[in-house]
């Protein structure tokens, strides 16, 4: 298996070599080996042969095109709720208010864990029903979305559980009923307008940030536009682009993972930058259930190295970061009927 992948075609930007971990690879030393070398490195790798055939991963690709060129009246249909469910316009999304002059050069569109609006789980923030366009509008473009978040689950808990013997836990550690057995798994399909990045003029595709949760799978069109950048306090900052691997997901980690592992696997600052190109990503964000209480674990502590994070409850993190990033929905009140 090769251990890296790269694009060797890049010659005028600086691009990063990340490691490759193979889902169907027998040898889980191997896989476990890699993974740590890259979440103590960087916190980004390449997942290959994870099962999701390209064929449906094209037709995912397709539906979410198909939505996104709808015209704006008809997207605004389904804007967000206060569930984070339904459309984000462009602007909506605010990450790195120190360095942006305004919100995210991007629009998307969450879909969360369906939960009847009858079921008592639905009162918790992050569940309850999705918002879905009109069948007539977009047929089967529902059924393709739920069976990719299906699909996608089953593919983080893989990999939560070579995260799991990476970090010297038993394999199901993070399969718990109240981790993974119950997750807040939120997919986000995402589109990139064309517009041209500026960082000198604080014009970004997606500010700088860190991811929440536990890990993030992408799966990204062929157009280059995501950066690393390894060391988030360097200055001046490094960044580094990771270049699309057709098949591929790139999945990083994210801030609750950092703070379970007491900062030796860490979350890694990343953002996007247009270069007038249309741009297409699917984000799969994996958190676990909302009662998660989400403390220091106990192969990463030690006396000479205390807990640096207060415990703390999964959706009273979440619930934070979300309303400190996301415009408040007063805003779009006259786009209403």
């Amino acid at each position: 298996m090769e251990n890296q992948c790269q694009n060797g075609t890049e010659t005028l930007l600086k691009v990063s070599t990340l490691n490759c971990i193979d889902l169907s690879n027998p040898d889980i030393h191997q896989s476990v080996s890699l993974l740590k070398q890259a979440c103590l490195d960087c916190g980004f790798f390449y997942l290959i042969n994870h099962g999701i055939s390209q064929e449906f991963m094209d037709e995912v690709f397709g539906q979410s095109k198909s939505f996104f060129e709808l015209p704006l009246n008809e997207k605004m249909k389904v804007l967000r709720n206060e569930k984070h469910r339904g459309y984000t316009p462009v602007l909506d999304e605010l990450l790195d208010p120190d360095n942006q002059v305004h919100g995210d050069y991007k629009e998307g569109y969450y879909i969360g864990v369906e939960v009847p609006e009858d079921d008592p789980e639905a009162e918790k923030p992050f569940y309850g029903p999705n918002v879905w366009p009109e069948d007539g509008l977009l047929p089967g473009w529902r059924q393709t979305m739920e069976k990719f978040h299906h699909q996608a689950l089953e593919v983080a808990k893989a990999v939560a559980r070579i995260i799991a013997l990476a970090l010297g836990l038993e394999v199901d550690f993070f399969d718990k009923p109240e981790m993974l057995g119950k997750p807040i798994a939120t997919l986000r399909l995402l589109h990139y307008g064309g517009q041209v990045s500026d960082p000198s003029k604080g014009l970004y595709g997606a500010g700088a940030h860190s991811d929440y949760g536990l890990i993030t799978l992408l799966a990204t069109d062929d157009v280059m536009g995501l950066q690393i950048c390894k060391d988030k306090d360097a200055k001046p900052q490094i960044w580094e682009y990771v270049a699309p691997v057709k098949g591929a997901f790139i999945v990083n980690l994210g801030d609750m993972l950092e703070r379970w592992s007491n900062c030796i696997f860490k979350s890694t600052l990343h953002r996007v930058l247009g270069n007038g190109q249309e741009r297409y990503s699917i984000a799969y964000f994996v958190e676990p259930s909302h009662d998660c209480l989400v403390e220091c674990l106990p192969t990463c502590k030690s006396e000479n190295n205390p807990p640096k994070f207060p415990p703390i409850y999964c959706a009273t993190y979440l619930s934070q970061r979300y309303k400190d990033t996301h415009a408040e929905l007063s805003v779009y009140e006259k786009h209403q009927t």
